[in-house]
């Protein structure tokens, strides 16, 4: 009896605080900040925004456009002012001549906001009005122009070399193939080794046999004058120094204008003493070569072989 009341009042003291605790749960619950989530930008919503930015994007190069094109029924002068002093853009007192252009302005104030983008940023070149650069420059390209015609003629000439080394192997080759025919078909109808050897030591046989692409005799060669390289050094030296002649010829009307030219003439008198230079050297090795060509004999002509 007496654990059983003891039971019961254990009972009613926790239901008694349980009750007494509920009413703060509740006002806690109620005083806390609740935690919401803004909901996310859809695609729809960003969709417009990108479309609104593009929309600006081709407005600004439309702006730009009709402004270059009203800045080209002014002077030049006035489009490159504007570049080096963007102020001047919201200055009544200077686009007071410029009526379309104020006008134009005062309805675009972002113009004068970004100059950069509608007019242009300042590009400065030093040498733009300087009459020797400008000589020089055109020296620059004639040069240019010579050396690519150089080089083109070079590489014609190297190609056309090596197409005429080419067509010689291939008819070396094909001599070759008939003469090796020819030697097997004659060699072929001697029946013994006697009357080969009969008929090589005969002026006809040995001649037959001298005659093959590849020469049998390996003995020393026999020197001759270079007729051919004399002469070509002569040709190449008559040309260039005429080139050369041509060059100081053309150096000198153009020092004599006192004036346009006058300030580039050392650039082709300078290339044609350099031509004059080299053709006197080629004329100079040709005489050098003849003359120790001609002392040591080479221009005698051999005594003729006689044949049996």
């Amino acid at each position: 009896m007496t654990r059983t009341g003891t039971r019961c009042a254990v009972f009613a003291l926790c239901a008694t605080l349980a009750a007494a605790a509920t009413p703060a749960v509740a006002q806690a619950g109620a005083t806390r900040p609740r935690l919401t989530q803004s909901p996310a930008p859809s695609a729809a919503a960003q969709t417009p925004d990108l479309r609104a930015a593009g929309g600006e994007d081709q407005n600004a190069r439309e702006v730009r456009d009709r402004l270059m094109n009203l800045l080209r029924q002014y002077p030049p002068s006035l489009s490159e002012v504007l570049r080096l002093d963007p102020s001047l853009l919201t200055n009544e007192a200077y686009l007071a001549p410029y009526p379309a252009l104020a006008a134009f302005l005062a309805q675009h104030p972002e113009v004068a906001h970004n100059p950069g983008f509608f007019i242009g940023e300042v590009r400065f070149n030093p040498n733009e009005n300087n009459a020797t650069y400008h000589k020089l420059n055109m020296v620059e390209n004639v040069m240019t122009g010579f050396a690519v015609l150089s080089g083109f003629i070079t590489f014609v000439l190297v190609v056309g070399w090596l197409a005429k080394a080419l067509i010689d192997h291939r008819r070396w080759l094909r001599l070759s193939k008939v003469q090796t025919e020819v030697h097997t078909k004659l060699l072929d109808r001697f029946t013994s080794n006697d009357e080969l050897l009969a008929y090589i030591q005969t002026p006809v046989g040995r001649r037959f046999l001298e005659s093959a692409p590849i020469p049998m005799d390996a003995g020393p060669r026999s020197f001759s004058a270079p007729v051919g390289r004399i002469l070509w050094s002569i040709q190449a030296g008559l040309v260039v120094g005429l080139a050369g002649l041509g060059l100081l010829y053309v150096s000198a009307r153009m020092a004599a204008q006192n004036g346009d030219f006058a300030d580039i003439a050392q650039v082709p008198f300078i290339i044609g003493m350099l031509a004059l230079a080299i053709g006197v050297g080629f004329v100079l090795s040709a005489g050098v070569s003849y003359m120790l060509s001609h002392r040591l004999g080479l221009f005698e002509r051999p005594a003729p072989t006689p044949h049996a």
